[in-house]
């Protein structure tokens, strides 16, 4: 899972081509000369279609334009592509998510002699999760379909303890299916996995905790559907399940309880109820200061500094970008384990959209380098560093130089080659 997403619309899409191109041509740090000559056009023409006089340009012109800048002529158009549909091929995960003993076809069992040990299948699930929480998304989409085949193999061939233990794996590798569908944007696929680590992790041999962490993704998979009360409702009721008593010094109990108010939260706000928002926040944040430590296992990703980086996220999207850049001067420093390079990467994407609604906008893009270099990979997929990004470009009256050019080039602004021709 990752924190939760700021709202913003793709705004390249269904604009004009003079403010395509003049978008485009100052992320890549061109001036109109340099552009016109590296399209081998005139200066005239670049000029008159970017100031709106030319509305209507021959093909040719616009394959020359769009291969200067590096992209396609759909892209130069504002013809979008859909935001995730990347370069990773997702069929084998979809294939092995859906697998279904019980429906004609879609059996994925191999001979049983092929069936891994369970601690070498348990040492690959952990890597996995490594590869998830690492922000290598094909790593992962590589590495899954096999994990949750061999998992099925197990609690086919296993019995007792071992079957159980099998299970409980099977439900950390839907988990893991879920979460990498969510980042890319299949959010049915996201909904059909977590559903289905639901199920398996009421037979494995922690049944409770590891039922709590799957509904824990399940309400995260709603709060992309837009599905906010749905999403708050089994959050709050997974919670109440796993609530930590008083003296409980559990940390995965304690992690996994403040992760399912995190998603309460989000999605209270997004239904607009700010207040209880809070209060949910503030019953995590207590939570967090009880467990005496940052934790990041695959169970939770919890503490008092990830509450607090939640505390300031939540600022942002309640639309109080001040109180937030205020409250992250006094964040903590992570305590125990580190907090995972994307979760902190997140937190200074949420940064950099509060700098930008102050107009500080030279901070914002400080944060986006930040978080750039935190979660490379990661990045890319996250919609509100590509809004950011955008903004500064349609704010800008003049080139910005080459780091400006590649933070534009690593958040999707510039789609295609990555230099200009």
């Amino acid at each position: 899972m990752t924190p939760a997403g700021y709202p913003g619309e793709d705004t390249m899409a269904g604009t004009s081509v003079a403010e395509n191109l003049a978008r485009l041509r100052v992320a890549r740090d061109l001036s109109q000369e340099q552009l016109a000559e590296a399209a081998g056009v005139g200066l005239d023409t670049v000029a008159r279609i970017e100031q709106g006089k030319r509305t209507q340009s021959r093909p040719a012109t616009l394959r020359k334009l769009a291969s200067a800048l590096g992209v396609t002529i759909d892209t130069l158009l504002g013809h979008m592509p859909a935001p995730h549909s990347l370069d990773i091929e997702v069929v084998s995960l979809r294939r092995a998510i859906n697998a279904d003993t019980d429906i004609p076809g879609l059996n994925d069992l191999a001979d049983s002699r092929d069936v891994l040990a369970l601690p070498e299948l348990a040492a690959e699930a952990h890597d996995a999760w490594r590869a998830y929480v690492d922000g290598q998304h094909t790593a992962l989409v590589h590495a899954l379909p096999l994990i949750l085949t061999d998992a099925r193999r197990i609690v086919r061939e296993a019995h007792d303890d071992e079957r159980a233990g099998g299970y409980r794996i099977l439900s950390t590798a839907y988990r893991l299916g879920a979460g990498i569908a969510g980042r890319l944007g299949l959010d049915d696929l996201a909904y059909t996995s977590a559903r289905r680590a639901v199920d398996e992790a009421a037979k494995a041999d922690t049944p409770e905790i590891e039922r709590a962490i799957s509904l824990r993704y399940l309400a995260w998979t709603l709060v992309r559907q837009g599905l906010h009360e749905d999403a708050e409702r089994v959050a709050t009721e997974a919670a109440a399940l796993i609530e930590p008593r008083m003296l409980d010094r559990d940390p995965h109990r304690a992690g996994v309880f403040g992760n399912l108010l995190f998603n309460a939260a989000t999605a209270a706000l997004n239904n607009g109820s700010t207040s209880r928002a809070d209060d949910l926040l503030a019953a995590a944040h207590a939570a967090a200061i009880r467990s005496h430590g940052d934790t990041a296992t695959e169970a939770a990703i919890f503490g008092p500094r990830v509450a607090a980086l939640q505390r300031v996220d939540f600022m942002v999207r309640a639309g109080d970008p001040e109180r937030a850049l205020a409250l992250a001067n006094s964040t903590p420093p992570a305590t125990g384990t580190e907090v995972p390079a994307f979760w902190e990467a997140g937190h200074r994407l949420f940064l950099a959209a509060a700098a930008l609604e102050l107009r500080k906008d030279k901070d914002a893009l400080n944060r986006l380098a930040e978080a750039r270099d935190l979660a490379p990979d990661w990045v890319r997929y996250q919609p509100l560093g590509k809004r950011v990004m955008r903004t500064l470009i349609d704010r800008t009256t003049r080139r910005r130089g080459t780091v400006f050019a590649e933070l534009a080039t690593h958040y999707g602004i510039i789609t295609g080659n990555n230099s200009p021709r």
